[in-house]
């Protein structure tokens, strides 16, 4: 349900986006169970000893909520929820999207149809070309070209589409410049662009934040291009959730004997589509179809009823291999509505993972 969040809700909102083990599958199964954030983190301490947590679950106070609020004031940045009619529509169709994401910048660019142009940090000069280049056609078509700021094709990607729009991902802050020699590039695409991340102003980016970011490229892109990319190659892994998501993945071709292609040309043998122009990605988005607003479960239902023994039966199925929640569902021979709560319950007490796309693994 699309509406606006008042200042108090909004605070709500980003506390419990910001609790511990509380990820964008938990967050929007919480605030699907109980109606509210609020009401969400009244019972979350519960759940998670209930999942098997001894210890505290730690909750942001209201200190740091106004800080993370005041920093993302200070430099001109908007908080904008999932559930808001300024949210964008592509990444609002996730199943689940982020809770909330910070933009700097013209946020208004976050609803045009967008493109993710991605690849390599270390690219050859031919890929940063071709990147670049394509990157102003894409522009010149009116679409805005989508990429995470890292050297090599990003940059490129970037500096190719700013005079027609473009956003970077960030897995840092809005305000974390990275890599540092991208400075010059950062504030150019605060000016005429737009950063988007889901964390915090002022926190660094670790290991752990790219394939969120790469997940919000994606996400907002209607089609990724992989311009080069070794085979282990964060580039892949956003292919990869595009694919998932239901968007076109395309590959620029390359030699054999270049690393930095074998990455690329194990997609197009996947079935990825070839990508040598502006022309092959046109033709690839043309059937697509608007995105929808994702359809989310009635606040009204009757309350999850407990399931004697469910919990230790869900928790024994669960294993580091991924599932799906409904094979978790068939296995425990139960209710989907008491697994699902169950599974909120151990991932609040960090004894399972859940994974976007409706997978699950033990934590």
């Amino acid at each position: 349900m699309i509406r606006k969040l008042s200042a108090r809700q909004r605070r709500d909102w980003l506390t419990l986006a910001r609790t511990e083990n509380v990820g964008p599958v938990a967050f929007d199964q919480l605030v699907d169970r109980f109606g509210s954030a609020a009401e969400a983190l009244e019972a979350i301490p519960d759940l998670a000893r209930r999942g098997g947590r001894s210890g505290g679950l730690k909750i942001p106070n209201a200190a740091e909520i106004d800080k993370e609020l005041a920093d993302g004031e200070a430099i001109g940045a908007r908080l904008i929820a999932s559930c808001e009619p300024d949210f964008p529509q592509a990444l609002a169709a996730l199943d689940p999207p982020p809770p909330l994401i910070w933009a700097r910048g013209r946020p208004e660019l976050l609803d045009r149809p967008g493109v993710a142009v991605v690849g390599a940090r270390v690219a050859s000069a031919a890929g940063q070309r071709f990147a670049r280049g394509l990157a102003a056609d894409l522009g010149q078509a009116g679409l805005v070209v989508v990429s995470g700021m890292a050297r090599g094709v990003d940059g490129a990607a970037h500096e190719g589409a700013l005079p027609t729009g473009t956003v970077a991902v960030l897995g840092g802050g809005v305000d974390d410049i990275y890599p540092p020699d991208h400075a010059g590039l950062y504030a150019r695409l605060v000016e005429s662009g737009c950063v988007v991340s889901e964390s915090p102003p002022g926190k660094g980016a670790t290991a752990r934040d790219f394939p969120r970011r790469n997940r919000i490229i994606s996400g907002l892109s209607r089609a990724v291009v992989v311009v080069e990319a070794e085979l282990r190659s964060g580039s892949l892994i956003t292919a990869r959730l595009a694919a998932e998501q239901g968007r076109e993945v395309l590959a620029v071709p390359g030699s054999p004997l270049d690393p930095r292609a074998k990455g690329t040309n194990d997609l197009l043998r996947q079935g990825a589509a070839i990508c040598e122009g502006v022309e092959d990605v046109l033709r690839a988005i043309e059937t697509l179809r608007g995105f929808r607003e994702r359809e989310r479960p009635s606040y009204s239902g009757p309350p999850v009823e407990p399931v004697p023994g469910l919990l230790r039966r869900v928790a024994d199925l669960l294993s580091p291999t991924p599932v799906s929640r409904d094979e978790i569902v068939r296995a425990a021979g139960a209710p989907a509505p008491a697994v699902f709560a169950v599974l909120v319950e151990l991932s609040l007490a960090g004894r399972a993972e859940l994974l976007p796309g409706g997978m699950v693994c033990s934590g």
